[in-house]
């Protein structure tokens, strides 16, 4: 008797830490993701910023009425020079700072103060720096600074405005990526919190049926621990793909009949009818498995048993599945586990299924087609 409880405690105690470690969601690793995704995301905005200042050079040294000379040699290099500086103190420090704010005047405040900052550099190079060490000038001697001022304007304008949008998209570029990124991972998370929904309440009752054989010495006690093996070995491994073989969701349902017929009196009306000339294709894992899980809860086996079909001719999975109900039972398809798998094909295949599913006083029907195709190929 010890014996028997010790083994029911070692296998509860490792279906709990198999449900346990299908809870857990990988967080540090989605981060790491997000991160290499807006560094690449990134790195293309810095060959969008070195295109755009090619582009600025030669349109500036080509535009038509610039001559040649040193001296506009000089003014064009300091021009740049200005342009280069102010644009990215604008884009690091000025916008980030004031046009987070949904203040109107704080977005013209910053503006102001970008064109001021444009126009006194290029003020103090060009009419002290220059006239100083080059001798050259770009206005007459005695040009006051408010004609400067506002003859720079729309150099200075064009610059801050240029870099402004530069920042405008950058920061909608990483918002959406980081939107697009945390609805991936909710989807995820979803989803593995949908799949251990379903996965443990067939395993604890299996380990129920296990423990009446074990204390009974029936010798189908071996047979039922190794068919729970298999469950559990989908469980850890399987169960955490994106994706697994076909066969391998037909097994697991095989498996779970094989346990479930150790408690019936007639087992032989347990029916599974398969076709399938595509053993490899691809699904997502526990999509068929809660239907069973559901028959085997509400269904009535005293005499009855259930129709299963399974195929995939031209890639495309057909789900029958047929079985009588209890007596009392009127509702067989509001439960959580026929919900979670809508949820799940809507999110996983959207406009590639069809799930019907009737629901009388005396059967339950569910028919379920979903198109493999395309993401098989």
């Amino acid at each position: 008797m010890k014996a028997v409880l010790g083994k029911r405690f070692i296998l509860h105690g490792y279906i709990y830490f198999v449900g346990r470690k299908l809870m857990f969601i990988d967080n540090e690793s989605k981060f790491l993701s997000l991160a290499v995704h807006l560094y690449m995301k990134l790195k293309q905005l810095t060959y969008l910023h070195l295109f755009f200042w090619i582009v600025y050079i030669l349109a500036s040294i080509l535009f038509p009425g610039i001559a040649n000379g040193f001296s506009n040699l000089v003014f064009d290099l300091t021009f740049f020079a200005i342009s280069f500086t102010c644009f990215y103190i604008n884009y690091f420090f000025i916008v980030p700072r004031f046009f987070h704010s949904d203040k109107m005047y704080q977005s013209v405040f910053a503006f102001v103060i970008s064109i001021s900052l444009f126009v006194v550099m290029r003020y103090f190079i060009e009419e002290w720096f220059l006239p100083a060490f080059f001798g050259v000038r770009n206005y007459p001697e005695g040009t006051s600074f408010s004609y400067y001022f506002f003859d720079n304007i729309f150099y200075s304008s064009t610059t801050i405005f240029i870099s402004t949008a530069f920042w405008f998209f950058r920061y909608f570029i990483i918002a959406e990526m980081e939107r697009a990124e945390m609805e991936k991972a909710k989807k995820n998370a979803e989803l593995q919190a949908l799949k251990t929904q379903i996965n443990p309440h067939f395993i604890f009752n299996s380990l129920n049926n296990i423990y009446s054989l074990v204390y009974q010495k029936s010798e189908n006690a071996l047979p039922a621990i190794e068919e729970l093996s298999r469950l559990l070995r989908y469980s850890t491994k399987d169960l955490g793909e994106d994706r697994i073989a076909l066969e391998k969701e037909i097994g697991y349902i095989e498996s779970l009949m094989a346990l479930e017929k150790l408690r019936f009196k007639n087992p032989q009306l347990l029916v599974i009818e398969k076709k399938i000339l595509h053993p490899d294709l691809r699904i997502s894992p526990m999509i068929l498995v809660p239907f069973v899980e559901n028959a085997f809860k509400h269904g009535d086996f005293r005499n009855k048993g259930f129709n299963m079909r399974i195929s995939d001719e031209n890639e495309i999975l057909h789900f029958y599945l047929l079985n009588y109900k209890k007596q009392k039972m009127k509702d067989q398809g509001s439960g959580i586990g026929i919900e979670n798998v809508r949820k799940r094909l809507e999110i996983l295949y959207p406009q590639q299924y069809t799930l019907i599913i009737k629901d009388s006083e005396q059967e339950f029907v569910v028919d379920l087609k979903i198109n493999l195709r395309d993401e098989n190929h």
